[in-house]
């Protein structure tokens, strides 16, 4: 791969999370956001998003140091999308208390010519024509991983199939993937899924780990143990973050798979991306080493 670059798109937000222990105010948020500072970490990230003029200078030194390259992050006049969540006690049930798009209502970004050529390209969750719009924009598109969620399913799943089909990655959790192909068995889900074109899955099973469906290989990987959860925000974003900077590296899918888990464990540990942001390389490698353990276990 090329100078382990890596393309993000997706949104940029500012957060109010409420948990039963503590309640957070317009914390650094969005898909975007969490794969970029789990990115950064280990390849050279080139931020697509937009924020308001209302984005807190503080957030924006940390994209500065997180990226080599902000020349798509537009900024303009009006409101930075926010959005706002309630966590129920056992994590499962979470409600969503408002959504205000913003400026992120006419994110329509046009690639400069350098970030045309970025090899890797990770399209969070964003709407399903604006990953398509992006993607046709990009000329080198060594490797496509794309992340998507229920609400895309539901209202845009003929133009998610049209993503799907030029992506050679696909993330989702099994109940998206349980949505997609109406197939309860995440073997069938695998294989409907790589019926559309590609040839690598990844179903997020939440604290059983993950399952990597690649050509006829099925692969299981475990979980990091975290004893207190603090806020499972973002943990998904920082997983496919961590993913696509492993593979810019020429990492195997099952290593960056690793990698990605090792990172979504550590935005669970706080609020907002301060944990994963905070870590050390050390701390990203120790729990690389358990997740290897779990390993088709």
């Amino acid at each position: 791969m090329d100078k382990n670059r890596t393309l993000i798109v997706g949104s940029i937000g500012l957060d109010t999370i409420e948990t039963v222990s503590d309640r957070k105010e317009s914390i650094l948020g969005g898909s975007a956001t969490y794969a970029t500072i789990a990115a950064g970490k280990s390849s050279s990230v080139h931020l697509v998003g937009i924020v308001g003029s209302d984005f807190p200078g503080n957030a924006m030194k940390i994209f500065e140091q997180s990226t080599v390259d902000l020349s798509n992050l537009d900024k303009k006049k009006g409101e930075t999308f926010r959005w706002g969540a309630k966590y129920a006690s056992d994590w499962d049930n979470r409600e969503t208390l408002f959504t205000e798009l913003g400026v992120f209502k006419d994110f329509n970004p046009v690639l400069t010519e350098r970030n045309k050529e970025v090899p890797v390209i990770f399209l969070a969750n964003i709407h399903p024509q604006l990953q398509l719009s992006v993607l046709n924009q990009c000329n080198k598109k060594e490797c496509v991983i794309i992340d998507t969620m229920n609400l895309w399913i539901d209202t845009e799943k003929q133009k998610l199939k049209e993503v799907i089909s030029n992506c050679d990655v696909l993330i989702l959790n099994e109940f998206e993937a349980e949505q997609f192909t109406r197939r309860k068995d995440h073997d069938d889900q695998g294989t409907v899924l790589q019926s559309l074109g590609p040839q690598n899955i990844i179903i997020k099973c939440g604290s059983k780990g993950a399952k990597l469906y690649s050509g006829h290989r099925l692969d299981t990987i475990g979980v990091f143990p975290v004893d207190n959860v603090i806020d499972p925000t973002g943990a998904g974003d920082a997983f496919g973050g961590g993913v696509a900077s492993s593979l810019a590296n020429g990492k195997t899918l099952i290593e960056s798979i690793i990698n990605g888990a090792a990172l979504a464990s550590l935005t669970i540990e706080g609020f907002g991306i301060d944990t994963v942001y905070d870590a050390s390389i050390e701390e990203v490698n120790k729990r690389k080493e358990h997740i290897r353990t779990t390993l088709n276990s």
